[in-house]
């Protein structure tokens, strides 16, 4: 897609809608005046990973990092209709900042997208310096950690005190932040 191309289906779009995000980009808007603004989106990228069963905790993660500044991704917010899910998937974690797998009794026994997701994680995190922070595990309840990530890396438990734990997090993510590079 040309440069041109790409101006003319933000301006299409910004007819429809108040805004428009493009994924690791930033954010175009179009003021009461017609005036098109964006927004850089040097915002820490997070990437939340979590089973099924969890959906209403990685909500709550989601919802947190957002009024946080950060720009998290949740498959259930931002993959569309049509999309290579797979590949969009690791594509966003590869564009990550950070990668915040959810740990639970639900997630540490399930087979398939939960654990493909961190096994990616675990490969990106791999090709980056030792002392960069880019996978945060949180529990979600009083659940086993997988071996391979207790030996590696500390998590962080998200109860009792949920409020405790995502200061934490929080904590992690802006004192490691530094400016977007790929993963992969």
């Amino acid at each position: 897609m040309s440069i041109d191309e790409l101006a003319r289906l933000i301006r299409r779009s910004l007819k429809r809608e108040e805004a428009v995000e493009i994924d690791g980009l930033g954010v175009f808007a179009r003021s009461k005046t017609g005036d098109i603004s964006y927004s850089d989106a040097g915002h820490p990228r997070v990437f939340v990973a979590y089973a099924l069963g969890d959906v209403e905790s990685a909500e709550k993660i989601f919802q947190a990092l957002s009024a946080r500044g950060c720009a998290p991704w949740l498959d259930r917010r931002k993959l569309l209709p049509g999309q290579n899910w797979t590949r969009r998937i690791e594509e966003a974690i590869e564009s990550s900042d950070f990668f915040i797998p959810c740990f639970s009794r639900h997630s540490v026994t399930k087979r398939g997208g939960f654990q493909a997701e961190l096994r990616h994680a675990l490969d990106c995190a791999r090709r980056l310096p030792l002392d960069d922070v880019f996978i945060i595990p949180v529990r979600l309840d009083d659940c086993p950690i997988p071996v391979r990530i207790r030996r590696e890396t500390q998590y962080v438990d998200l109860f009792p005190d949920w409020d405790g734990g995502l200061r934490r997090v929080f904590h992690i993510i802006d004192g490691h932040h530094s400016p977007p590079t790929d993963k992969c």
